[in-house]
């Protein structure tokens, strides 16, 4: 195992840590967790690392209290340190920022916050309607504190992700944010601190939503409207799974066209309740030769 990352827990750790880097002009790479870590975030470190060289790869663990909501699970969100702090150096981690609360946020919520703009009000925004002020405020001060060149984020939060770029596109921020690719359990279900929370009955019936999603990447050849009814089909008969939604946008998470060129690059996204956890996930998608429904001048993409 290499050796333990060093951990840091104040902004004046940080800086001190990081200065040597900084004068040396090496790259800074930042993977910002809630902590709970597991191998997908493991594959985060890794690309961080590919993208830095030798420079120092920083792994942020805090649990973001501006992006839960009242009710939510921000109580029993895991915080597991001490496990933690053993992936970060199976990964070759070199520093692991953890700070309190009132380190991120001293003097409780900032008066300046990050507004997302419209694409915070659909998927996810649409029942979580402050969760992405939250996320892109707390991102905007990790990059003020680390000052990375690179941030790599996961592609199971691809709402998270998008929003993200069009935040450092808009402000100048002058960080390279990657995406990487979504980790797998052997039965498809994407890897995340919350499937935790599941049972093992719970835990079997989940992988339904990973199904449907690759139902509709198989049938993406016949259009947004086929792929979409075989993803339907498939959470139809998943028993104890309550559905949020299922849709299909443009990569950007615009919508659609009603005629869809073929070879259009696109995204399914699926967001459902299995007992008390909620879960996300989505897939890319090439829409094909266009649907019959499509060619008749009505798309579901188009309805209402």
């Amino acid at each position: 195992m290499s050796a333990a990352p060093t951990l840091a827990e104040t902004r004046e750790e940080l800086a001190r840590l990081l200065s040597d880097a900084r004068t040396s002009g090496r790259k800074v790479g930042l993977v910002p967790t809630m902590g709970a870590l597991h191998d997908g975030h493991a594959s985060l470190m890794r690309e961080a690392r590919a993208q830095v060289g030798d420079g120092p790869v920083v792994v942020s663990i805090f649990v973001n209290p501006m992006q839960f909501a009242p009710g939510e699970d921000l109580d029993r969100y895991p915080r597991t340190l001490e496990a933690d702090l053993e992936l970060c150096a199976a990964q070759g981690v070199d520093l692991v920022f953890a700070p309190a609360v009132d380190e991120v946020y001293p003097g409780g919520e900032p008066d300046v916050t990050i507004q997302p703009g419209p694409l915070a009000t659909i998927l996810e925004g649409a029942t979580r309607p402050t969760h992405f002020r939250g996320v892109l405020t707390v991102v905007a001060k990790l990059f003020g504190l680390v000052r990375p060149d690179v941030a790599v984020f996961g592609q199971k939060d691809y709402q998270q992700l998008t929003l993200i770029r069009r935040m450092v596109a808009d402000l100048c921020m002058g960080v390279d944010v990657v995406g990487a690719e979504t980790l797998r359990e052997p039965d498809g279900l994407a890897m995340s601190s919350r499937n935790r929370y599941l049972d093992t009955e719970q835990r079997r019936r989940a992988g339904a939503l990973s199904q449907a999603l690759v139902e509709a990447r198989d049938a993406s050849l016949w259009g947004a409207d086929v792929a979409l009814e075989s993803a339907r089909a498939e959470m139809r008969q998943a028993h104890g799974v309550d559905l949020d939604y299922l849709v299909i946008r443009a990569a950007d998470l615009g919508e659609l066209p009603c005629a869809v060129p073929d070879a259009t690059e696109a995204r399914i996204l699926v967001a459902a309740r299995v007992g008390s956890t909620r879960l996300i996930d989505n897939m890319p998608i090439t829409l094909g030769a266009t649907s019959a429904s499509t060619r008749q001048g009505v798309s579901a993409c188009c309805a209402p």
